[in-house]
């Protein structure tokens, strides 16, 4: 790394597709621990979004519009290049079960191999978000189901309003 890493500055990354409270509970905690936290909506154009990259960064800075220290960004290709050029010092990765875990350690020592100075940060949610997923979000919004309570009411609206778009 040329310049030395913002001790202070952590990249949150993920699709965030939509943002759910499970998103919100591991961002607000991590603002108590860094300085600032970028949230890092990642662009992966193979994968079928609900919302535009642009649509979840303008959700995100809603959500968290009375924390300065939050931000909204979005990325594409390597992680660790983003935050080599965002000269952060952590990624935070929130583990919801030891599935996760698997997964989040290999990618947590391949990041270490690329930026031996950036450190990755496991978090895991409250408990009463252990179970959610935007993936299951996602579909229980689609058949209809309730999903006041997995995500913030501005996200939830978004979603409303993206299914009368879809719909009208």
């Amino acid at each position: 790394m040329p310049n030395p890493p913002n001790g202070r500055l952590a990249v949150f990354p993920g699709s965030f597709d939509p943002l759910t409270n499970g998103h919100v509970d591991i961002i607000l905690r991590s603002a108590r621990l860094f300085e600032r936290i970028v949230v890092a909506v990642l662009v992966n154009q193979d994968k079928k979004a609900l919302f535009s990259p642009s649509e979840r960064i303008e959700m995100i800075r809603e959500v968290f519009h009375e924390y300065p220290n939050v931000e909204a960004d979005s990325f594409d290709g390597l992680l660790v290049e983003y935050a080599r050029r965002r000269r952060a010092s952590a990624i935070i990765r929130g583990i919801r079960a030891v599935s996760d875990y698997e997964y989040e350690f290999q990618m947590a020592l391949m990041n270490r191999h690329l930026e031996p100075m950036l450190e990755t940060v496991f978090m895991m949610p409250a408990e009463q978000y252990t179970y959610l997923s935007s993936r299951l979000t996602k579909e229980v919004f689609s058949l209809g189901g309730n999903v006041s309570g997995l995500v913030p009411a501005a996200v939830e609206g978004w979603m409303k309003r993206k299914q009368k778009a879809t719909i009208g």
